[in-house]
Order: structure tokens, then C-alpha cells, then sequence
């Protein structure tokens, strides 16, 4: 989900720190003091599920905004990985607040950023409801259109909530399939 220019303008003069694939960017129940934005590359949002499993709660990309329901909060309530090379735009929650209350056009386009977020967690709530891979992944490609490159196909077994190996046999047998 990309955000408007006007809100990536809040990042412009912000610090910048990268994070090497697999770098820890915050943990759960750290305080909350910064507001990050991907400037290059993805990070993770991970929970760690009571079986041992991990959840990804969110995936940001170039020009998301890490977490953005953290801005409410104290402290992060899930784990944040950078998925590859990233460099995040790293500003201060409380400057981050400040504008969002001196401005009403930023408020509002900030308000739009996170309706937006709500629905993508809406439609990754349907899609991981749903019994079988094949249904979780014919509508994933429905919504966001064709597979990911095949480097990022754990990825997408992630945010399917499947695991890796059950959507390497789906896509196996769509092959078979086809053919």
C-alpha cells in the first residue's frame, strides 16, 4: 500500500537506518518512540502464534508505513523483521503526532492510510478463513493478481498462514494441471 506524497513528506528529513534480511527492527513489548517508513526494501510484522508458529500480521513495502497502528500504542505487540536489505525512514512518534495535529489535510490523509490498512487485514482475515490452499490462493490471486516471483513464494505461504511445502504442492499440481 503506497502512501500519498504528501504523507511521505513527513518522512523527507527523517533519520535513515538500514537493516540487513533478517535484522530485528523492534520487538514486542518494546516501547514505541519512532515511526518507520520503508524508504527501500520489506519488513515483517510477526507474531508468535501459542503452537510455536508465526503469524505475519503485515508485510511493508517501499513507501508503507511500519506498524501505523503503533502510533496509538505504548508498545509493539508483535515483532518486526526486515525481509531483505531495507533502509527505513525512522521519525519520532512524537513528531510524527505533532504534525498529524497541525495539519488537517495530513490528518486526513493519514485517516485514509489507515481505513486502507483496515481493509487489506479485512481481506487477509477472509482469505486465511477459507479450509484449502487452493481456495486461499485463487483468492489472494484474485485480489492482488499473479504470483509473487518465485524467490517470494515463501512469502506468500506466510501470508496465507499455509505452510511452505502445501503451496509448493498447490502450485504443483496447477502445473500438472495445465498442462
Amino acid at each position: 500500500m503506497i502512501m500519498s506524497e504528501l504523507l511521505a513528506s513527513l518522512f523527507l528529513n527523517a533519520l535513515r537506518r538500514s537493516y540487513d534480511a533478517g535484522d530485528t527492527v523492534f520487538l514486542t513489548g518494546d516501547p514505541v518512540s519512532h515511526v518507520y517508513c520503508v524508504v527501500q526494501g520489506s519488513t515483517a510484522l510477526l507474531r508468535v502464534l501459542p503452537n510455536g508458529d508465526m503469524a505475519q500480521l503485515q508485510r511493508a513495502n517501499t513507501g508503507d508505513v511500519v506498524a501505523e497502528a503503533s502510533v496509538y500504542s505504548t508498545s509493539y505487540h508483535c515483532d518486526c523483521k526486515a525481509t531483505e536489505p531495507t533502509v527505513l525512514a525512522v521519525l519520532p512518534k512524537s513528531s510524527f503526532k505533532h504534525m498529524l495535529r497541525e495539519d488537517v489535510g495530513i490528518s486526513e490523509v493519514w485517516a485514509a492510510y489507515l481505513a486502507r490498512s483496515v481493509q487489506i487485514m479485512r481481506m487477509r482475515a477472509e482469505i486465511r478463513s477459507l479450509k484449502t490452499v487452493a481456495e486461499r490462493l485463487d483468492t489472494w490471486l484474485a485480489e492482488y493478481g499473479e504470483m509473487p516471483p518465485k524467490g517470494r513464494w515463501q512469502d506468500l505461504a506466510q501470508e496465507l498462514s499455509v505452510s511452505k511445502e502445501a503451496l509448493y504442492r498447490e502450485l504443483a499440481l496447477r502445473r500438472t494441471n495445465i498442462r
